[in-house]
């Protein structure tokens, strides 16, 4: 089989499956090639949860028989019915494709190697591993979740050059431009849930909607002990069931709990811990109970510190302004200890934009 061949097409499979995103949570972004006498004759996506996967709609869409032809996909093929659609594999095989290439190995435990099992005993040729370092990188949430059961956490921090992210905890400090809030929106888009604290809908009074790009809105987590928010807070304008989601202390007012509830916010109500902060291992489990598989931790300072304390967080994205305040609030309260690594640096219009992993 020819590895150029290969490569080109898992990478088309990527961009296809990159159409999905955002929409197919908590299911992985799939693309879909199948070439017959080396040209592409049908390809598909998924396109949103609940909808027919990739494979599926790149055989449906064929207008030529596809038996004896090669089948790319970046993920591995799914063989178990506990889902809503039905599984591929049996699909794959009926059609009489000739091999499957495949970018990454399915790590769904009711899927992990079944699939490509399921193919080979079927005699259908299957290559595996095929850029799947990108293939990774592409369903990391998806890939983070089936291994650790818990959200991928991004913190989004911008700051300034001397590390500030503003003046004080009273009042909105602006310090990036145009470019990096339209990338922030994209980002809304992508994740499944945006997360911020209560002073930080009290000071910056935001919607937290999607607005710059096209795309849906994730839904909107406030982490509030003292459920302190003001009930005329903008991001209470537009709620609706399933929208807005409060983490707050068990012993708050009731008729305030009723009358956000009445407006369509979820309270959940959980036992703080001694530092008066709410429990945040129980607040992502609680997360990913609901298949809510990535998170946008958007601030402020002691969101931000307990994150980064607690290492429950995956990844950082820092969009740095070019000013210098002097003086002001930093990101984290204390220092991490442990090691991370600089993934990504690159200018984003007038600032610059850091990403880091943990190792």
């Amino acid at each position: 089989m020819n590895t150029r061949q290969n490569i080109k097409y898992i990478k088309r499979c990527f961009n296809l499956a990159l159409k999905g995103r955002g929409w197919v949570s908590p299911n992985p972004m799939v693309g879909a090639v199948i070439v017959k006498n080396g040209k592409a004759i049908s390809e598909g996506w998924h396109k949103k949860y609940g909808q027919a996967h990739a494979e599926v709609m790149a055989l449906q869409k064929a207008k030529q028989d596809v038996s004896g032809s090669t089948l790319y996909v970046n993920l591995e093929p799914c063989c178990h019915t506990n889902k809503n659609t039905p599984p591929c594999v049996p699909l794959i095989i009926s059609k009489k494709i000739k091999c499957v290439v495949i970018s990454n190995e399915d790590p769904n435990p009711q899927i992990s190697g079944k699939g490509v099992k399921q193919l080979r005993d079927a005699g259908i040729e299957v290559i595996t591993g095929i850029c799947s370092e990108e293939g990774y990188e592409l369903n990391r949430f998806f890939f983070n979740y089936m291994k650790s059961g818990l959200p991928y956490v991004t913190l989004k921090i911008a700051q300034s050059m001397d590390g500030k992210i503003g003046l004080s905890n009273q009042e909105q400090t602006w310090l990036t431009g145009e470019e990096s809030r339209k990338f922030v929106h994209q980002m809304r888009a992508q994740y499944d849930a945006v997360m911020i604290g209560s002073n930080t809908v009290k000071v910056d009074n935001s919607k937290l909607t999607v607005r710059e790009v096209k795309g849906r809105n994730p839904i909107k987590i406030i982490m509030d002990g003292k459920l302190s928010v003001p009930e005329n807070s903008k991001i209470f304008r537009t709620a609706h069931t399933g929208s807005i989601i409060i983490f707050c202390d068990k012993t708050n007012d009731s008729k305030k709990i009723k009358l956000l509830e009445n407006r369509g916010v979820e309270i959940i109500q959980l036992k703080s811990k001694r530092t008066g902060l709410l429990n945040l291992p129980e607040v992502l489990k609680i997360l990913a109970k609901r298949k809510i598989i990535s998170l946008f931790v958007e601030g402020g300072q002691t969101i931000f510190s307990q994150f980064l304390e607690e290492n429950q967080f995956n990844e950082i994205t820092i969009l740095q302004a070019p000013v210098m305040l002097g003086e002001g609030i930093s990101a984290f309260t204390k220092a991490y200890k442990n090691k991370l690594y600089v993934k990504r640096i690159e200018p984003l219009g007038r600032d610059v934009k850091i990403i880091l992993q943990k190792l």
